[in-house]
């Protein structure tokens, strides 16, 4: 009976204490981190949700939201671990000290335990020792543990998990489903050394596996444009040993880059010359002007009131197919055949967007886009459209007759926006990066969208003044020229493409040709706008030059120094330099030495010694 009362009053009373106290804290400290897991992830799917087209300053708020709970989480998240090893320390001289008195008194009590106590008494006296020391570790390592506790909290992204993996974590994956496309949430690893990407579904009810672990090779990883998809922080993946894309959505766009990153990702390049495998098999010759036409006819017979025209698109396998049927020499001639009412309104006008941008070059031509950018740029609504007018007539002629085609029907589309709901607008939007994409997508392309769109616009609004009229001052013989050589130059034109002034020229000889590239070279450095500006405020006749003359004449307007390859420069706009080879800068900077780069749509200059490249349309010259 003494021993019963002592086991209560030596073992399970403590034990009991221990029980409550301790396991009872870390279990309550779990619901609490069980209760802020569910409200974090249950935040974060409806903020992955949200669709890309939402204002800006919606999205920058639901970013903020999302942040303070994930801050939350974090918090709460350390405390139940450090509470977790609190108790996992504490049990170890805890719960096995009251068992040793226990043990004690058992054989303090029975006689015949004595030769136990005994044998007993080295490894109480080595446990006694070693109880001691686990308490004084304890002691020193939950001080430690606090500190870093408090650190973490104070700079969570300077303690980062040591793990094999170069790169671990949740990403949704986008897979296709019989009703269509669902995300489903992955744990996934990569590893930089053997590009082993480990996807792991995982169901957050259950909270464990959700499915069979996959794995695949990388092959490539590029950023998913935000206009191309409605969820945000997207990229894809190839890999070698699956076929297709495998789409991935990021936590945030500070996750995504840490993935990219990881996986040597590359940002989206659209518009190259190898977009399509049938570029270039359109031409604007008699098969391609009865393609338009056919197509043109049959929207305009059919479907001009039917909604969303042109921005909806059609399947690409059968615009792919009705391109086959048009595109067929025995056929394409036959101006008389129309198209089948077989075929949706919605694949006809995918097939003739398709066409326009299967051509080796843009409508208007990669030479001019420069210069139609800057005509949209300008102030005066009059002097835009003047400017869009003498750049049309520089077009070679097939290509402005087919613009003509073209506008004109667009016209009448936008003639009935009330029942398609295209208005203007939303006509330069859809056919703005298809007749002036750039030769390349650079960061200066990309800031000029909204200008081709101002372009298209303003082309459907006047093309009867355009197209049927000739503008005030008409190009010179030699700008003609100037042009026709630019169009069949096979090098991607110069950022600073833009003559300013006007000159004559007759047949060269090899001397000549040579002061004419310098000449040209030099003069490629200015805006082409200013031609327009420079020609109404002369009001002086120009001289005329026969074919006899063996000399280049230049008619330069009154300004210093404008025709030096190396001048200054001022910042319109900051910017940050994404590459090594750009320059940093905030607005009012002023660089020296600014002269055309190699890289089109780029301009080089130096800044406080180091030289680099600066986006053309973010500097004035000086």
């Amino acid at each position: 009976m003494r021993m019963i009362e002592n086991a209560s009053e030596v073992l399970i009373m403590p034990l009991e204490k221990f029980r409550k106290e301790q396991i009872g804290a870390a279990k309550d400290a779990k619901k609490k981190y069980d209760k802020e897991t569910e409200k974090y992830c249950g935040v974060l799917e409806k903020h992955l949700n949200l669709s890309s087209k939402k204002k800006e300053s919606q999205l920058q708020e639901a970013d903020s939201q999302v942040d303070l709970v994930r801050q939350h989480f974090y918090e709460v998240s350390l405390e139940y671990v450090f509470k977790v090893q609190e108790v996992q320390e504490r049990k170890m001289f805890e719960f096995v000290e009251p068992l040793l008195a226990f043990l004690q008194g058992l054989f303090t009590f029975y006689h015949h335990g004595y030769e136990l106590a005994k044998d007993f008494n080295d490894f109480k006296t080595e446990l006694t020792i070693s109880i001691q020391n686990t308490r004084n570790r304890f002691e020193g390592t939950r001080s430690e543990v606090e500190s870093l506790m408090k650190k973490m909290k104070e700079n969570p992204h300077e303690h980062k998990n040591i793990s094999p993996y170069t790169m671990e974590g949740y990403l949704y994956v986008q897979e296709k489903r019989h009703f269509g496309t669902s995300w489903v949430k992955h744990y996934c690893t990569y590893q930089r050394e053997s590009k082993r990407i480990t996807m792991v579904p995982f169901d957050q009810k259950s909270g464990g596996k959700g499915g069979e672990d996959e794995a695949v090779i990388l092959k490539s990883c590029t950023r998913r444009k935000t206009d191309s998809i409605e969820k945000r922080f997207c990229f894809d993946v190839e890999a070698v040993d699956r076929p297709g894309v495998i789409t991935m959505q990021a936590l945030s766009e500070e996750d995504r880059k840490l993935w990219m990153e990881a996986m040597d990702g590359r940002e989206p390049v659209y518009n190259s010359n190898k977009d399509s495998q049938s570029e270039g098999t359109a031409q604007l010759d008699n098969i391609g002007f009865s393609i338009i036409k056919k197509c043109i006819h049959a929207v305009e017979t059919r479907g001009i009131n039917e909604q969303g025209l042109y921005r909806i698109v059609g399947v690409n396998s059968r615009v792919q197919k009705l391109l086959t049927i048009l595109m067929d020499p025995k056929t394409a001639t036959e101006t008389e055949t129309e198209i089948c009412a077989e075929w949706e309104i919605k694949t006809i006008t995918s097939a003739l967007k398709t066409y326009l941008r299967m051509l080796p070059g843009p409508l208007m031509m990669y030479q001019f886009q420069r210069s139609f950018i800057k005509a949209a740029k300008l102030e005066n609504q009059e002097s835009r459209v003047s400017e869009i007018h003498s750049l049309i007539h520089r077009l070679p002629e097939k290509n402005r007759q087919m613009l003509h085609l073209l506008m004109n029907h667009l016209a009448k589309v936008a003639d009935n926006h009330k029942q398609n709901l295209m208005t203007v607008a939303n006509l330069g939007v859809v056919f703005g990066p298809t007749l002036l994409r750039p030769q390349e997508e650079t960061v200066a392309a990309i800031m000029d969208i909204k200008f081709q769109n101002i372009v298209i616009e303003i082309l459907i609004e006047n093309h009867e003044k355009i197209f049927n009229t000739v503008p005030e001052t008409p190009p010179s013989n030699s700008q003609l020229l100037l042009s026709r050589k630019k169009s069949t130059d096979s090098k991607p034109p110069s950022c600073s493409e833009r003559p300013l002034t006007l000159f004559h020229t007759p047949q060269p000889n090899e001397k000549q040709e040579n002061r004419n590239s310098i000449i040209n070279s030099s003069l490629e450095s200015v805006i082409s706008s200013n031609v327009n500006s420079f020609l109404n405020s002369n009001s002086a006749p120009q001289p005329s030059l026969n074919s006899s003359d063996l000399e280049l004449e230049v008619i330069k307007p009154n300004r210093p120094n404008s025709l030096s390859p190396l001048r200054k420069a001022r910042a319109l706009y900051a910017c940050k330099a994404e590459h090594d080879s750009e320059l940093s800068f905030t607005a009012g900077t002023v660089f020296d030495n600014v002269h055309p780069s190699q890289e089109p749509g780029w301009l080089e200059g130096t800044l406080n010694g180091k030289t680099g490249l600066i986006p053309e349309n973010y500097v004035e010259f000086l």
